[in-house]
């Protein structure tokens, strides 16, 4: 099982929910079983995870590491079984920069928790608590259904 995580520029919220991911992965113990990465559908490419997105995985303690925005591409979706954006815009660029949807593979992250509503990126509304509650409350449900 491969999963990517999609936001705008790969510095806030799909890195977040990368390594959020990741540890929820790892305490299942199925990181042999479930690949996690992410992407952006815009981003600087070689830019660093946002500094308040650190600081809340490390106040959470959520292991992360340091590294820097990349590329979705039409490849991405090729190589990952689900893909799963963090508001409606990464969706629809998503689907564009892939040619389309046609494996039913794209999906936003909420949707996994019942709620068919967006991350709100933090780096607009500088509140990257409330995205980390979201994406953990994502992350746990999309666990569950891929179990």
């Amino acid at each position: 099982m491969r999963i990517n995580f999609v936001c705008f520029g790969n510095i806030c919220r799909s890195p977040m929910a990368e390594f959020v991911m990741k540890d929820l992965v790892q305490k299942a113990g199925l990181e042999k079983e479930i690949f996690i990465a992410s992407s952006g559908c815009h981003p600087a490419v070689g830019t660093p995870v946002h500094p308040d997105t650190c600081r809340v995985l490390k106040k959470n303690d959520v292991p992360y590491d340091l590294r820097t925005s990349k590329q979705f591409t039409a490849q991405t979706y090729k190589d990952f079984d689900y893909i799963i954006c963090m508001d409606k815009w990464n969706l629809i660029d998503a689907k564009k920069i892939s040619g389309g949807d046609s494996d039913g593979k794209i999906f936003l992250l909420m949707s996994f928790a019942g709620e068919n509503r967006d991350v709100d990126d933090p780096y607009y509304t500088d509140n990257y608590e409330v995205a980390y509650a979201d994406i953990l409350r994502g992350c746990k449900a999309l666990l569950e259904k891929v179990r």
